[in-house]
């Protein structure tokens, strides 16, 4: 992609296989600033669920009672910081991502550890590398299910490889979102698209290809997504934004987050 050429931002299908490809290249690309603009918040080795700043430790989502000994997947890890917080609490995690330069960050941070316990696998989350029933726990934090053209498949394939009654929470932009600008400040809090347009959103180069894909699921359509591929919903997460977060990241921010929700977290349990 000539790197001179602005991406043109539109709303057309993409198929699984171009929204993969995408989102390979689009982190490989972007892992570095990402890392620098939003590593301060996330740590190294905390687990936030999203940009209003939940922390596992408090929220304690994943529901169990003792995760030292739990085989724990993290699907679209990024640098791992959520699976380094795991490891720390005695879990033996494994950091999925289809980015190569986003698990360089992750070996960048675990360098000089004496003995970093987070396994990293570069794969994609439709298509896991795993045995059946081979992890206790699953989660993600913004990661893969936003980006994919077939999210039953994804969470089919966790279901696949988790024990029956383990548990899988993943967090994803609040699907009501999508009905507004994309924008922090006053002008992202007046509703300018349809919330049931399922269109993605694409960003394409000039021939155009596609270098950025994410696809829009109402409420009711993530939730009978887990159904279909065998989970039980136990809980639907809506954060509020705390007085003490003052930052801005992308559209989410302090002016909008008193106001309208911006992120889902998904409870769930693999049906035995």
């Amino acid at each position: 992609m000539n790197q001179d050429h602005e991406p043109e931002a539109t709303r057309r299908d993409a198929s699984d296989t171009e929204s993969s490809r995408a989102s390979r290249g689009w982190w490989d690309r972007n892992a570095d600033e990402y890392q620098s603009e939003h590593g301060a918040f996330l740590g190294d080795d905390r687990f936030i669920w999203g940009p209003e700043g939940l922390d596992e430790a408090e929220a304690a989502l994943l529901g169990a009672a003792e995760l030292k000994g739990r085989r724990i997947l993290e699907i679209g890890a990024g640098a791992a910081q959520c699976s380094r917080w795991l490891a720390a609490q005695g879990a033996l995690p494994v950091a999925l991502d289809l980015s190569h330069r986003q698990l360089q960050h992750a070996l960048r941070i675990a360098d000089g550890a004496a003995d970093d316990a987070v396994g990293l696998v570069e794969a994609d989350a439709g298509a896991l590398p795993f045995r059946d029933h081979s992890f206790d726990l699953a989660c993600s934090a913004y990661g893969a299910l936003p980006f994919v053209a077939d999210p039953v498949q994804v969470l089919r394939e966790v279901r696949r490889v988790l024990r029956p009654g383990g548990r899988f929470v993943f967090s994803v932009s609040h699907p009501i979102r999508w009905a507004f600008p994309d924008e922090p400040g006053p002008e992202g809090l007046s509703v300018a698209a349809s919330y049931f347009d399922r269109t993605p959103y694409v960003e394409q180069d000039e021939a155009g290809r596609a270098v950025y894909v994410e696809h829009h699921r109402t409420l009711g359509d993530r939730v009978r997504d887990v159904v279909a591929a065998g989970f039980r919903l136990e809980d639907l997460v809506e954060p509020e934004w705390p007085e003490w977060n003052t930052q801005e990241w992308g559209g989410w921010s302090p002016l909008r987050g008193h106001l309208i929700p911006g992120t889902a977290i998904f409870v769930c349990t693999a049906d035995s």
